[in-house]
Protein backbone atom coordinates (compact mmCIF):
# COMPACT_ATOMS: atom_id res chain seq x y z
CA UNK A 1 0.00 0.00 0.00
CA UNK A 2 1.39 3.47 -0.99
CA UNK A 3 1.16 6.51 1.27
CA UNK A 4 -1.56 7.86 -1.15
CA UNK A 5 -3.67 4.97 -0.82
CA UNK A 6 -3.93 5.22 2.38
CA UNK A 7 -4.34 8.98 2.73
CA UNK A 8 -7.43 8.43 0.33
CA UNK A 9 -8.75 5.50 2.67
CA UNK A 10 -8.14 7.78 5.69
CA UNK A 11 -9.73 10.60 4.31
CA UNK A 12 -13.23 8.56 3.29
CA UNK A 13 -13.39 7.06 7.21
CA UNK A 14 -13.78 10.47 8.11
CA UNK A 15 -15.72 12.16 5.38
CA UNK A 16 -17.77 8.93 5.27
CA UNK A 17 -19.01 8.80 9.21
CA UNK A 18 -19.40 12.54 8.77
CA UNK A 19 -21.72 12.15 5.86
CA UNK A 20 -23.81 9.07 7.12
CA UNK A 21 -24.35 10.46 10.82
CA UNK A 22 -24.99 13.74 9.02
CA UNK A 23 -27.64 12.69 6.66
CA UNK A 24 -28.94 10.49 10.33
CA UNK A 25 -29.35 14.11 11.53
CA UNK A 26 -30.96 15.56 8.59
CA UNK A 27 -34.01 12.63 9.66
CA UNK A 28 -34.96 14.57 12.87
CA UNK A 29 -35.80 18.23 10.62
CA UNK A 30 -38.92 19.37 11.56
CA UNK A 31 -39.28 15.73 13.74
CA UNK A 32 -37.46 17.51 17.01
CA UNK A 33 -39.27 17.35 20.35
CA UNK A 34 -39.13 20.99 20.87
CA UNK A 35 -38.31 23.58 18.27
CA UNK A 36 -34.59 24.42 19.69
CA UNK A 37 -33.77 21.26 19.44
CA UNK A 38 -35.10 20.73 15.75
CA UNK A 39 -32.75 23.65 15.04
CA UNK A 40 -30.05 22.23 16.97
CA UNK A 41 -29.93 18.68 15.66
CA UNK A 42 -30.26 20.37 12.14
CA UNK A 43 -27.53 22.50 12.62
CA UNK A 44 -25.05 19.70 14.02
CA UNK A 45 -26.74 17.82 10.37
CA UNK A 46 -24.81 21.05 8.31
CA UNK A 47 -21.83 21.01 10.45
CA UNK A 48 -21.18 17.21 9.76
CA UNK A 49 -22.30 17.37 6.18
CA UNK A 50 -19.94 19.98 5.73
CA UNK A 51 -16.94 18.37 7.16
CA UNK A 52 -17.58 15.43 4.94
CA UNK A 53 -17.34 17.29 1.92
CA UNK A 54 -13.65 18.47 2.98
CA UNK A 55 -12.59 15.02 3.08
CA UNK A 56 -14.36 13.85 0.23
CA UNK A 57 -13.02 16.39 -1.56
CA UNK A 58 -9.30 15.84 -0.49
CA UNK A 59 -9.54 11.84 -0.98
CA UNK A 60 -10.96 13.01 -4.85
CA UNK A 61 -7.86 15.23 -5.21
CA UNK A 62 -5.30 13.13 -3.78
CA UNK A 63 -6.98 10.38 -5.94
CA UNK A 64 -6.61 12.53 -8.90
CA UNK A 65 -9.55 10.29 -11.46
CA UNK A 66 -11.39 13.17 -11.53
CA UNK A 67 -14.06 12.17 -8.72
CA UNK A 68 -15.74 15.07 -7.12
CA UNK A 69 -17.38 14.94 -3.61
CA UNK A 70 -20.87 14.04 -5.02
CA UNK A 71 -19.43 11.33 -6.59
CA UNK A 72 -18.47 9.88 -3.05
CA UNK A 73 -21.43 10.15 -1.23
CA UNK A 74 -23.78 9.28 -4.14
CA UNK A 75 -22.06 6.93 -6.66
CA UNK A 76 -20.70 4.70 -4.03
CA UNK A 77 -22.30 1.40 -2.80
CA UNK A 78 -22.53 0.21 0.70
CA UNK A 79 -19.26 -2.19 0.43
CA UNK A 80 -17.51 0.65 -0.50
CA UNK A 81 -18.01 3.20 2.46
CA UNK A 82 -15.68 3.41 6.01
CA UNK A 83 -18.20 5.19 8.15
CA UNK A 84 -18.22 3.78 11.57
CA UNK A 85 -20.82 1.63 12.41
CA UNK A 86 -21.58 4.15 15.29
CA UNK A 87 -22.66 6.32 12.88
CA UNK A 88 -25.36 4.53 10.94
CA UNK A 89 -27.60 3.37 13.58
CA UNK A 90 -31.11 4.68 13.34
CA UNK A 91 -32.28 7.83 15.28
CA UNK A 92 -34.45 5.41 17.39
CA UNK A 93 -36.29 7.56 20.39
CA UNK A 94 -34.65 11.34 21.32
CA UNK A 95 -32.46 9.25 24.01
CA UNK A 96 -31.25 7.16 21.35
CA UNK A 97 -29.98 9.69 19.61
CA UNK A 98 -28.29 11.36 22.05
CA UNK A 99 -26.21 8.42 23.08
CA UNK A 100 -25.42 7.68 19.88
CA UNK A 101 -24.14 11.28 19.35
CA UNK A 102 -22.59 11.69 22.06
CA UNK A 103 -20.42 8.56 22.01
CA UNK A 104 -19.36 9.31 18.54
CA UNK A 105 -18.84 13.26 19.26
CA UNK A 106 -16.65 12.19 22.40
CA UNK A 107 -14.46 10.26 20.08
CA UNK A 108 -14.40 12.97 17.14
CA UNK A 109 -13.74 15.62 20.20
CA UNK A 110 -10.35 13.84 21.04
CA UNK A 111 -9.77 12.49 17.71
CA UNK A 112 -9.23 16.39 15.78
CA UNK A 113 -7.78 17.72 18.94
CA UNK A 114 -4.97 15.29 18.25
CA UNK A 115 -5.33 15.57 14.31
CA UNK A 116 -4.59 19.26 14.67
CA UNK A 117 -0.75 18.36 14.78
CA UNK A 118 -0.80 16.20 11.29
CA UNK A 119 2.30 17.22 8.98
CA UNK A 120 -0.98 16.87 6.10
CA UNK A 121 -1.59 20.41 5.79
CA UNK A 122 -4.97 19.23 4.72
CA UNK A 123 -5.68 17.30 7.70
CA UNK A 124 -4.19 19.23 9.87
CA UNK A 125 -6.93 22.49 8.80
CA UNK A 126 -9.39 20.18 8.62
CA UNK A 127 -9.56 19.04 12.31
CA UNK A 128 -8.77 22.85 13.34
CA UNK A 129 -11.99 24.17 11.75
CA UNK A 130 -13.90 21.25 12.95
CA UNK A 131 -12.94 20.76 16.84
CA UNK A 132 -15.42 24.20 16.86
CA UNK A 133 -17.66 22.61 16.09
CA UNK A 134 -17.50 18.75 17.25
CA UNK A 135 -17.13 21.32 20.80
CA UNK A 136 -20.61 22.30 20.75
CA UNK A 137 -21.66 18.70 19.29
CA UNK A 138 -20.04 17.18 22.60
CA UNK A 139 -21.39 20.03 24.73
CA UNK A 140 -25.19 19.15 23.34
CA UNK A 141 -25.23 15.75 23.72
CA UNK A 142 -23.28 15.18 26.83
CA UNK A 143 -25.75 18.08 28.67
CA UNK A 144 -28.82 15.82 27.48
CA UNK A 145 -27.30 12.87 28.75
CA UNK A 146 -26.93 14.15 32.00
CA UNK A 147 -30.32 15.87 31.92
CA UNK A 148 -32.02 12.76 31.12
CA UNK A 149 -30.21 10.27 33.25
CA UNK A 150 -30.78 12.81 36.18
CA UNK A 151 -34.57 13.23 35.42
CA UNK A 152 -37.63 11.24 35.64
CA UNK A 153 -37.48 7.48 36.50
CA UNK A 154 -38.53 6.88 32.81
CA UNK A 155 -35.78 9.22 31.59
CA UNK A 156 -33.31 7.82 33.06
CA UNK A 157 -34.03 3.90 32.10
CA UNK A 158 -34.72 5.04 28.71
CA UNK A 159 -31.48 5.98 28.23
CA UNK A 160 -29.40 3.63 30.38
CA UNK A 161 -31.06 1.40 27.87
CA UNK A 162 -30.38 3.66 24.67
CA UNK A 163 -26.64 3.39 26.20
CA UNK A 164 -26.41 -0.55 26.61
CA UNK A 165 -28.00 -1.76 22.94
CA UNK A 166 -25.13 0.37 21.13
CA UNK A 167 -21.91 -0.03 23.51
CA UNK A 168 -21.26 -2.84 21.18
CA UNK A 169 -20.24 -0.90 18.60
CA UNK A 170 -18.21 1.48 20.34
CA UNK A 171 -15.50 -0.89 19.62
CA UNK A 172 -15.15 -0.23 16.11
CA UNK A 173 -14.17 3.17 16.35
CA UNK A 174 -10.80 2.34 17.38
CA UNK A 175 -10.04 -0.24 15.05
CA UNK A 176 -6.50 -0.23 13.51
CA UNK A 177 -4.51 -1.67 10.38
CA UNK A 178 -2.13 -1.01 7.73
CA UNK A 179 -3.49 2.18 7.15
CA UNK A 180 -3.09 3.89 10.48
CA UNK A 181 0.49 2.37 10.85
CA UNK A 182 1.67 3.35 7.84
CA UNK A 183 0.52 6.85 8.34
CA UNK A 184 1.65 7.03 11.94
CA UNK A 185 4.98 6.49 10.91
CA UNK A 186 4.74 9.25 8.32
CA UNK A 187 3.42 11.66 11.45
CA UNK A 188 0.08 12.03 9.85
CA UNK A 189 -2.91 10.26 11.55
CA UNK A 190 -3.66 9.65 15.20
CA UNK A 191 -2.48 7.37 17.60
CA UNK A 192 -5.81 5.38 18.64
CA UNK A 193 -4.73 3.89 21.58
CA UNK A 194 -4.40 7.21 23.01
CA UNK A 195 -7.55 8.40 21.66
CA UNK A 196 -9.38 5.26 23.09
CA UNK A 197 -7.93 6.58 26.78
CA UNK A 198 -8.93 10.16 26.54
CA UNK A 199 -12.50 9.06 25.15
CA UNK A 200 -12.97 6.35 28.13
CA UNK A 201 -12.26 9.50 30.47
CA UNK A 202 -14.68 11.86 28.94
CA UNK A 203 -17.80 9.33 28.44
CA UNK A 204 -16.94 7.87 32.26
CA UNK A 205 -17.43 11.34 33.69
CA UNK A 206 -20.35 12.00 31.66
CA UNK A 207 -22.01 9.00 32.71
CA UNK A 208 -20.96 9.43 36.04
CA UNK A 209 -22.57 12.96 36.36
CA UNK A 210 -25.66 11.48 35.06
CA UNK A 211 -26.27 8.85 37.50
CA UNK A 212 -25.41 6.15 34.78
CA UNK A 213 -23.94 3.28 34.66
CA UNK A 214 -21.08 2.22 31.72
CA UNK A 215 -21.92 -0.61 29.94
CA UNK A 216 -19.72 -3.82 30.30
CA UNK A 217 -16.85 -3.90 27.84
CA UNK A 218 -17.55 -6.92 25.64
CA UNK A 219 -17.66 -8.31 22.59
CA UNK A 220 -17.38 -5.42 19.73
CA UNK A 221 -18.76 -5.27 16.53
CA UNK A 222 -16.79 -3.91 13.84
CA UNK A 223 -16.55 -4.11 10.26
CA UNK A 224 -15.97 -0.18 9.56
CA UNK A 225 -12.05 -0.95 8.19
CA UNK A 226 -12.92 -4.08 4.94
CA UNK A 227 -16.70 -1.42 4.53
CA UNK A 228 -18.76 -3.86 6.52
CA UNK A 229 -21.84 -2.70 8.13
CA UNK A 230 -25.32 -3.37 9.17
CA UNK A 231 -28.03 -3.68 7.25
CA UNK A 232 -29.17 -0.28 7.99
CA UNK A 233 -26.55 2.01 5.60
CA UNK A 234 -28.19 0.16 2.70
CA UNK A 235 -31.73 1.22 3.88
CA UNK A 236 -29.98 4.64 4.65
CA UNK A 237 -28.18 4.78 1.32
CA UNK A 238 -31.20 4.13 -0.85
CA UNK A 239 -33.13 7.13 0.52
CA UNK A 240 -29.73 9.40 0.13
CA UNK A 241 -28.94 8.20 -3.31
CA UNK A 242 -32.01 7.98 -4.65
CA UNK A 243 -32.24 11.08 -6.82
CA UNK A 244 -28.77 10.41 -8.50
CA UNK A 245 -29.55 6.83 -9.40
CA UNK A 246 -33.02 7.61 -10.52
CA UNK A 247 -31.53 10.59 -12.36
CA UNK A 248 -27.81 9.75 -12.96
CA UNK A 249 -25.82 13.59 -13.30
CA UNK A 250 -28.52 15.12 -12.66
CA UNK A 251 -27.85 18.73 -12.14
CA UNK A 252 -30.00 21.70 -10.77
Amino acid sequence: MTKNEALINYSLRIGDTCLILGQRMSEWCSNGPTLEEDIAMTNISLDLIGQARTMLTYAGEIEGKGRTEDDFAYKRNEREYFNSLLSERPNGHFGDTVARNFLQSAYFYHFYNALISSKDNMLSAHATKSIKEVTYHLRHSAEWVIRLGDGTSESKEKIQNSFDEIWDFVGDLFETNEVDRLLLNEGISVDQTKIQQEWNSTVTEVLTKAGLTRPNDGYMQTGRLEAKHSEYLGHLLAEMQFLQRAYPDAKW
